[in-house]
């Protein structure tokens, strides 16, 4: 049996208007599941970064019960979530820490104009401080600072410790979060609308059951990755919903997405096991795909959606000369390197480009 949804409630589980109209589009949902796969796309693939920015702001900042923007006003639902999310940091948290917490949280929105967004539920007050923060710059001797800059011996992961990062990295590591919490509230709206029907003896009650179990898994699950990830474990990786690899381009000379790049996937196949330095790798790589940016300067699959990506040396070729002929690069290629123990990882790498500089990294 499926169920059906309204705008209404997609939007209390995620404050973007755009993201609860294109799910109250999807629906009905013959099961949790594919209501969260739904989820995950039209999150990631469909909806822009204002739909981003308007669901965090639907948001309260941790330690606090009122919407990080005083023009968002949540509904009963979603205020009631999201103050049981928040139960556990809050018991565990000292008035001290609560101030701290506050300070920390406007520093945050100061620098990335947007609330400091995390999945709380089960977080102590201590694990959410940690992750907010790191020994930053500001707790050394003045002298020192400059000596520190830049060093990687402050922050070793910039999910892990999230305030020294970029604006464009911690961006997305908020999107992330706030599909984590998505899932969460997915969750117990399919919980509370199978006992509704289940009451009303229009839903089995082994289906209901089905239903909490699911509920029940996607907890756990987001539970146990992060007390893994903060005692530095791996976990397990849920099935893709897009592929392995995937890349997207913004102009930062312009301050907005490029679309139209040429972009291109290769493999390192050759006579040995890795591309040297010293020696022409003519032959070498292996083609996996190609696709062209769209107006959101992301690429189209590049690869097939699979939940094992093989390792190796792989290339992202950019044609960046066709899109900016006055610019210094004819293209620009990104080689990096999957290991045996990130086959179940997501590889984002993006191009940060201007006329005559360019920049990447490993997003999320």
């Amino acid at each position: 049996m499926e169920l059906s949804f309204e705008e209404k409630d997609f939007l209390a589980c995620c404050g973007s208007t755009k993201f609860a109209k294109q799910m109250a589009l999807a629906s009905p949902f013959a099961s949790l599941e594919e209501a969260v796969g739904t989820a995950r796309d039209k999150w990631f693939n469909n909806v822009d970064v204002s739909a981003w920015l308007q669901a965090f702001s639907a948001h309260p900042q941790i330690g606090d019960s009122t919407p990080s923007s005083q023009h968002h006003h949540p509904s009963v639902i979603s205020a009631q979530w999201s103050k049981g999310e928040q139960s556990t940091a809050l018991a565990t948290a000292t008035g001290s820490m609560l101030q701290e917490l506050s300070e920390w949280n406007a520093r945050y929105r100061e620098k990335f104009g947007f609330v400091f967004l995390i999945c709380a539920s089960g977080r102590t007050s201590d694990e959410i401080f940690a992750e907010l923060k790191c020994q930053n710059l500001h707790s050394f001797p003045r002298c020192l600072r400059a000596a520190f800059s830049g060093s990687d011996m402050l922050c070793s992961s910039s999910e892990s410790h999230r305030y020294p990062n970029r604006p464009i990295v911690e961006l997305e590591i908020a999107a992330k979060e706030q599909m984590k919490i998505t899932e969460l509230r997915l969750a117990k709206l399919f919980s509370s609308k199978a006992k509704e029907f289940s009451m009303a003896g229009q839903y089995p009650a082994l289906v209901a059951k089905k239903v909490e179990e699911d509920r029940t898994s996607i907890i756990g699950g987001h539970l146990t990755a992060a007390s893994e990830a903060t005692a530095g474990k791996r976990f397990q990786i849920p099935t893709r919903t897009r592929p392995p690899i995937t890349t997207h381009v913004l102009d930062v000379s312009r301050g907005c997405p490029a679309a139209g790049i040429e972009v291109r996937l290769e493999m390192w196949k050759g006579p040995h096991p890795r591309p040297s330095f010293n020696e022409a790798d003519i032959g070498g790589w292996m083609f996996q795909g190609s696709s062209t940016t769209d107006n959101d300067g992301r690429s189209g699959q590049l690869m097939g959606i699979v939940d094992v990506v093989d390792p190796g040396i792989y290339k992202i070729s950019f044609n960046t000369g066709k899109y900016n002929p006055a610019g210094f690069f004819p293209y620009v290629s990104i080689v990096f390197e999957i290991r045996e123990s990130q086959r179940m990882d997501h590889f984002h790498v993006p191009l940060l480009l201007s006329p005559f500089s360019f920049s990447t990294y490993r997003g999320s």
